[in-house]
């Protein structure tokens, strides 16, 4: 009866410390880095296009409107005859063929090196996926934190707007940690779908940026081993049109968890014990609370504040994000599994070898 009591006592102190470590991640967050002041550098907005996003038109037009005084955009294509490129045409931004000479390097990575090489006299250059849409204040915004002399990178993250079924509404939870992890200075990174950097950022790494597969993974580690600062600036959200099912959520969703985990193992690890500790917490507080006590239900405490948070950064609740909440532990655990077997990654039509970074 003695040792029954101690390992219940034991049980009720994990949880309770694993209950207070969630609660204290969900309360406690970074203000977002919105600077206002007159920096006002010459920029070059490189927007790599392949294939036809959804709504292409809409996002090149919201990124090329801009209320900015000095930038130039240009979208960099791997041949004239891409399908974006009759859009592209249509709206008379210029436009480049990629051609960076380049062995391991991604298609994007190839495509914003060729725009560097051949634009070299900007201050400032801008990365911009061909699937997001703007406001017209985003690039005075993501640029204003620049402007400190310690800055090394200024980047944002996307609100993936539903515009399919449930999977879609899966994604826009999905990218709600995301969001979590940009707000808190420990676990921010580099977005490669809206990031600025200055041209100097660069010097003495331009060959290294250059022969990666995921740009922003680079800039980010360029910008902590010069230890210079990341911004991340929340107004200058961009919008994501995100329309996928079942199949092409995972094959997205899998794709980033293994980029991120080919960047550095260390995410699996802490990954894995983060969701299992949550899981843990989650089905202790369930069965306990129904079969012995029901103050146990008292743990389901984190849950509740993600869901509120979730609520907060939506500014509505349904019952497909509720769901999608509870169920976005297990989706991350399973995408953390299957992207840490992954050898290859298919991106953009390409196939890419993570495992020693080579093109296939």
């Amino acid at each position: 009866m003695l040792i029954y009591f101690i390992l219940l006592v034991i049980y009720i102190i994990i949880l309770l410390l694993v209950s207070l470590g969630f609660i204290l991640i969900e309360t406690h967050k970074n203000v977002n880095d919105d600077i206002e002041n007159n920096y006002r550098p010459r920029t070059l907005v490189m927007i790599p296009c392949r294939g036809v996003d959804y709504s292409l038109e809409e996002n090149l037009k919201s990124i090329i409107n801009q209320d900015y005084p000095d930038y130039h955009a240009v979208t960099i294509v791997d041949s004239p005859d891409d399908p974006a490129c009759s859009i592209i045409n249509k709206l008379k931004i210029d436009c480049i063929v990629s051609d960076f000479q380049c062995g391991k390097c991604s298609g994007k990575v190839r495509a914003l090196c060729t725009a560097i090489e051949k634009y070299p006299d900007y201050e400032v250059y801008v990365i911009a996926d061909s699937d997001i849409l703007v406001s017209s204040q985003w690039l005075k915004y993501l640029i204003m934190p620049l402007g400190i002399d310690n800055a090394g990178i200024s980047t944002t993250f996307p609100y993936f707007k539903p515009v399919g079924g449930f999977w879609s509404r899966v994604k826009e939870v999905w990218g709600f940690v995301g969001m979590g992890l940009m707000e808190a200075k420990l676990t921010r990174f580099g977005w490669g779908g809206s990031l600025a950097f200055k041209k100097s950022l660069l010097n003495n790494y331009f060959d290294y940026f250059c022969s990666n597969i995921s740009d922003d993974t680079a800039l980010t580690k360029i910008a902590k081993d010069k230890n210079l600062d990341l911004y991340y600036v929340k107004r200058a959200m961009p919008v994501v049109n995100s329309p996928e099912n079942f199949e092409q959520f995972f094959e997205w969703a899998n794709r980033q968890t293994a980029l991120s985990i080919a960047a550095s193992k260390k995410i699996f690890y802490y990954g894995i014990l983060f969701y299992f500790s949550y899981m843990f917490l989650f089905f202790s507080a369930i069965f306990a609370g129904i079969f012995y006590n029901k103050l146990f239900l008292l743990f389901l405490i984190p849950e509740i504040l993600y869901i509120l948070n979730m609520i907060r950064r939506l500014n509505k609740v349904s019952p497909e994000n509720v769901i999608a909440a509870i169920l976005m532990p297990f989706i991350y655990t399973l995408n953390l599994f299957m992207a840490n077997r992954m050898k290859d990654i298919t991106w953009r039509g390409r196939v890419y070898n993570i495992k020693n970074k080579k093109l296939l």
